[in-house]
């Protein structure tokens, strides 16, 4: 049998699928496309067994098939010929001869039973049955993607902060990351439910999200273990991070009455030139605060170098002199420089922040909290 398709139209579904294949491991049959030809649509899936990722597209065909393909040598082939029509013929001996109009290649397949079982999210009536099912425009998803998962930790030493906390409660749906020195709360008020509910997505499962998401809605399902992303031709399942997340409400200070207002883009560009003058696994810069200026400083000891800079803000607090991660705080920076003025909350040197926008996004509340470190003098 064969079918015809468009390489581009092709390209498109493998590229949503790929980033589920593992490039290392030890069950090689995963690195392997399912293909499940059937009524003239191709559904694509790969798995790497915590994730899985499906996408179909609408073939001319002249029958149905099933096979294993080796992933990335079928991705790397497609993304080769440019746009072109591409018949593709099933043969003996387990053979798939992709033809355009230039040349042709053959590929391998092999049966379907090898491929382990893609997982599905469990219906209505079965026991693990969705907790929560809710619907967002995939910009508004992919704006909580962007604000928080800079956060997450990569540490697998607590695997519960290697993912995202989504929260649900009658206040609305609550994201949350960090990785102990630095935290993001991001509360969407549009998503308000009556019951409860807290589950963590893992880090890889959001950074697919935040490549594919667009204006197109998402229909957004949570069970005990699972979580399913829909987004009209693409499905995402993965497997939930099963632990304990940390209390975040009690690391955010409620004492913090002192308040630096100031521009993220200004204060960011002086940070990443005082960048250049840290040294060492903390990357010190020094804030010293006053109530119409901040001035900023570092220095690198071994190459006898150092910078300071003085950057326009309001502050009504004590004089204080207080340090930073310098990656840290650029990083928290460089993801509030949609506002244009920003608030710190502080209280000791030795006292996490808090910093949010001056003025919140329509149907959102942005908090994040970031950690000091202690300075030598």
């Amino acid at each position: 049998m064969q079918f015809k398709v468009n390489s581009k139209e092709l390209e498109k579904v493998i590229s949503k699928v790929f980033p589920a294949v593992p490039t290392r491991t030890p069950v090689q049959i995963l690195e392997n496309f399912l293909f499940i030809l059937e009524d003239g649509v191709l559904t694509i899936y790969g798995t790497d067994l915590e994730m899985s990722l499906k996408s179909s597209i609408s073939v001319v065909s002249d029958g149905d098939f099933e096979g294993v393909v080796p992933a990335r040598l079928f991705y790397e082939t497609i993304r080769s010929l440019g746009d072109t029509s591409l018949v593709i013929n099933i043969e003996e001996r387990n053979r798939m001869r992709v033809v355009w109009d230039k040349g042709e290649v053959t590929i391998s397949y092999i049966d379907k039973s090898e491929f382990p079982e893609v997982p599905s999210f469990p219906t209505e009536s079965e026991p693990d049955s969705p907790l929560f099912s809710f619907s967002i425009s995939g910009l508004d998803l992919k704006y909580a993607i962007d604000k928080t998962s800079f956060a997450v930790s990569k540490e697998e030493i607590r695997p519960a902060m290697m993912g995202t906390l989504f929260e649900f409660s009658g206040e609305g749906l609550r994201f949350v990351a960090t990785d102990g020195h630095r935290l993001v709360n991001l509360l969407y008020q549009n998503a308000a439910t009556e019951n409860e509910g807290n589950f963590i997505v893992a880090g890889n499962v959001t950074s697919i999200l935040q490549r594919v998401l667009d204006e197109r809605e998402v229909k957004v399902y949570f069970s005990k273990s699972h979580v399913s992303f829909i987004l009209n031709d693409m499905e995402l399942i993965a497997r939930l991070i099963s632990e304990r997340y940390p209390d975040y409400k009690a690391v955010i200070p409620l004492e913090n009455e002192y308040t630096l207002m100031v521009s993220p883009k200004e204060l960011l560009s002086s940070v990443k030139r005082m960048m250049l003058f840290t040294t060492g696994k903390m990357r010190k810069i020094k804030l010293t605060l006053s109530p119409d200026k901040i001035l900023l400083s570092a220095e690198d000891i071994d190459l006898g170098a150092s910078g300071k800079e003085e950057v326009a803000s309001s502050y009504d607090g004590e004089p204080m002199e207080i340090g930073f991660n310098s990656s840290y705080l650029s990083e928290v920076l460089s993801h509030l420089t949609d506002n244009d003025e920003i608030h710190f909350k502080l209280h000791t040197p030795n006292k996490a922040v808090t910093i949010y926008p001056k003025e919140q996004k329509e149907n959102w509340e942005l908090v994040m909290l970031l950690m000091p470190v202690r300075l030598n003098n």
